[in-house]
């Protein structure tokens, strides 16, 4: 119900649906009247007056219905999609904003099937609704009707077979219910193995991981047949126990019809109106019944989409601060650890201050915490305690667009999409001319490359880059950057596939380009940074020392060692 407000905008429609299905109902229910009226006027007596003209009648009315049919179909249709397409929006929008933290939660795979199969079961209950519940209720009570029109002895009849197709239906549903919530936990398992092994494809190739990864897909998907079957073995009994009970329920009718017949109390085509009667509502309940597993489909699938509708972001914007500088940015105090961690955190008691322009490097071992501290300048995450400021204001106080709008940043993993050269680079900016996205793929060093492909700029990218090198998608991922000229930009270790020589010409055109631009870079080799203005050492979550290189080699232990790792044994790096 609390997903019912995204079919308001369709009321009109969802009127209409219903409406046009009781002109097709009304039609089905008049037939076995007017054949009735057929065989006991027309054929019995050999009336051919009577024969053609209620033949005509029935024509017409079955001409009706089926207008009446195709127009309830097309409203429940219009309906239900704009339904789905308006869930699906908001269901994207709120995944789009969830964190990092949030996202991994869920997991990929189950976000993906709340936003396809999920959805898809809640808008296909909702056409079902405005047609085939109006149709199978209008069967029910009017076929009970029609049927007492004919001999109040055949409400006997249906007095005894309802409760009993109803009960059935309501025993086997109950335990089907939980069946359905357990097989949409199956299938996100199946999605999450697939999408981590599409993703993941050329690691499970250079490892000569194929048969073990094609076997944990066969237990995901195993595991989902298995629970598929167990509902679907419920649902094999309610088909025949409903159909024995209909086909009873027939004979019954026939039998006190032939009783009735003999007795001159009921004519022939009266007995068989009621046989068609008492078919449409037995029916009626089958279809009710197969309903039944709609909604309890729809209903796992409507509590898992307002699982993640009911979220509210971790992440959230602020009252919407102006900073009083341009281009700071300072750490005071700040401690982090991820919300899933345990043990001791991340980052502790760190305190630096980034002026503007200024070219400053973060170094330290694997783990030390490094892009986590950069993680927290856009808001990827909330520190934990202290304060992370941007432009002299607390970046909690932004709103989110306004601060990410300052910032460029260069992942670890380059992420580009599906799309032209150009389109991807455009992602800094979406209005930027041809001869700016140039200019951004020459401070990159991403021009020559790029202008040797096929089409140029225009040459589509494959899935995830898959087309181009490491040291492609990282300069790529950099001209992004560029283009959107920000206050401040950071390298998260972005320039590692990158030759010395290479990253050097790229580090000499930022400087010429993109003066005034603070820039944080994080790296692993000190020949990359030792430029830098200063040097900030992370070493296990504290800020140990910052300064430029010359000093951090004469007075740093840690620089020190790690200096001393990466030169040669004649002294040069």
């Amino acid at each position: 119900m609390k997903l019912a407000r995204y079919l308001k905008p369709y009321t009109l429609f969802a009127l209409l649906a219903p409406l046009a299905m009781v002109g097709e109902v009304f039609v089905d229910l008049l037939q076995p009247k007017l054949l009735s009226q057929i065989v006991d006027d027309g054929v019995l007596p050999q009336n051919m007056d009577v024969i053609l003209s209620t033949g005509i009648i029935m024509m017409l009315t079955i001409i009706l219905g089926g207008c009446c049919g195709s127009a309830s179909s097309a409203f429940s249709g219009v309906a239900s999609q704009g339904f789905a397409r308006d869930l699906r929006n908001d269901v994207f929008s709120r995944v789009m904003g969830l964190s990092f933290q949030q996202t991994d939660k869920f997991t990929t795979g189950s976000l993906v099937t709340r936003l396809t199969t999920d959805i898809t079961a809640i808008q296909q209950l909702v056409d079902f609704a405005l047609r085939m519940f109006v149709r199978n209720i209008m069967f029910l009570i009017g076929g009970v009707f029609m049927m007492m029109q004919l001999n109040v002895r055949f409400g006997i009849v249906v007095a005894v077979s309802l409760p009993l197709e109803v009960l059935i239906v309501v025993l086997i549903m109950r335990f089907a219910n939980p069946l359905y919530t357990i097989v949409a936990g199956k299938l996100d398992n199946v999605n999450t193995v697939m999408q981590e092994n599409v993703t993941g494809a050329r690691v499970v190739k250079a490892y000569v991981r194929e048969q073990s990864e094609t076997e944990r897909f066969d237990a995901a998907n195993g595991a989902l047949m298995d629970s598929n079957l167990k509902v679907m073995r419920l649902m094999a009994l309610l088909g025949p126990l409903l159909m024995l009970i209909m086909n009873a329920a027939v004979l019954a009718v026939i039998y006190i019809g032939g009783l009735q017949v003999e007795a001159r109390e009921l004519k022939v085509g009266e007995v068989m109106a009621a046989v068609t009667y008492v078919t449409q509502i037995l029916h009626g309940i089958m279809m009710l019944s197969m309903m039944s597993q709609s909604i309890s489909r729809a209903s796992a699938s409507a509590k898992r989409l307002n699982e993640v509708l009911a979220t509210e972001p971790v992440i959230s914007d602020g009252q919407g601060a102006e900073g009083a500088e341009q281009g700071t940015v300072e750490f005071r105090n700040v401690s982090f650890a991820y919300p899933s961690s345990t043990g001791r955190p991340v980052l502790a008691e760190i305190d630096l201050k980034i002026a503007k322009g200024e070219n400053i490097a973060i170094l330290g071992a694997t783990g030390s915490g490094k892009s986590s501290l950069v993680n927290l300048i856009p808001r990827f995450y909330d520190a934990v305690s202290g304060e992370v400021l941007v432009d002299g204001a607390d970046v909690r106080s932004y709103e989110l667009s306004d601060l990410r709008s300052r910032i460029g940043i260069v992942l670890q993993k380059s992420e580009l999409f599906s799309a032209s050269v150009a389109e991807n680079i455009r992602w800094g900016k979406k209005d930027a001319t041809d001869e700016e996205v140039v200019e951004a793929a020459k401070i990159a060093q991403a021009d020559e490359f790029v202008s040797n492909m096929p089409e140029g700029y225009d040459s589509r990218i494959a899935e995830k880059g898959a087309s181009l090198s490491g040291g492609q998608k990282q300069r790529l991922s950099i001209a992004r950057a560029v283009l959107k000229k920000p206050e401040i930009l950071i390298f998260d270790d972005s320039t590692s596939a990158l030759d010395l020589r290479t990253e050097a010409s790229l580090r000499q055109k930022l400087r010429e380009s993109l003066k005034g631009t603070t820039v944080i870079t994080i790296a692993q080799r000190i020949a990359s940074v030792k430029d830098c203005d200063r040097i900030a050492v992370i070493d296990h979550g504290r800020l140990v020392a910052c300064a430029p290189h010359e000093e951090l080699l004469a007075g740093c232990a840690v620089y020190q060692d790690i200096y001393r790792s990466q030169v040669r044994t004649g002294g040069e790096e």
